[in-house]
């Protein structure tokens, strides 16, 4: 009888350990897999990062994050760039917020004029990829409802020779 005991002590100690790892992916970091070009030169296709789902229930999202986006049976990757309540423009490959010039402190590819039509509502977002003549965002997405972006991310964890924390 002791015997069993001991056998079913070890196992439930394995049990714990895996509920433990699958709560923690599932509600605080998992891992996630850049897909496509959209972010070059910050992000590179197939670079594996780690994705902070718990930061935005204590913090509010910030401009120039880097978010984690579910769209239908997918998940995008995008830096955000402008906040609800914001008019968003590119003009000669800057950034005007509220027509107030922001600087940029990241390297993107040059930035067609444009203008996003009004202010952006509340609960949402404007977002862009950092290789702006490639990627798929908010200028043809639309802006991006915060109850779809998952989380933060900017620590590459694979391949080891990108390892770090991308701004």
């Amino acid at each position: 009888m002791k015997e069993i005991w001991n056998k079913g002590k070890g196992i439930l100690s394995y049990v714990i350990i895996i509920v433990v790892v699958l709560l923690i992916k599932e509600f605080i970091i998992t891992p996630i897999r850049v897909n496509g070009a959209s972010m070059d030169k910050t992000l590179q296709n197939k670079d594996i990062m780690l994705l902070d789902k718990i930061s935005y229930r204590f913090t509010d999202i910030k401009r120039f994050d880097i978010v984690v986006i579910k769209l239908e049976d997918e998940f995008i990757i995008k830096r955000v760039i402008g906040l609800p309540g914001e008019e968003v423009s590119y003009k000669n490959n800057k950034l005007y917020i509220n027509g107030e010039q922001v600087k940029e402190d990241f390297k993107h590819e040059d930035t067609n004029d444009f203008t996003f039509d009004g202010k952006i509502p509340n609960g949402y977002y404007f977002v862009m990829g950092d290789n702006r003549p490639v990627s798929l965002d908010s200028r043809v997405l639309g802006v991006i409802k915060e109850k779809d972006i998952l989380g933060k991310t900017s620590l590459v964890i694979f391949p080891l020779n990108r390892i770090g924390n991308k701004k």
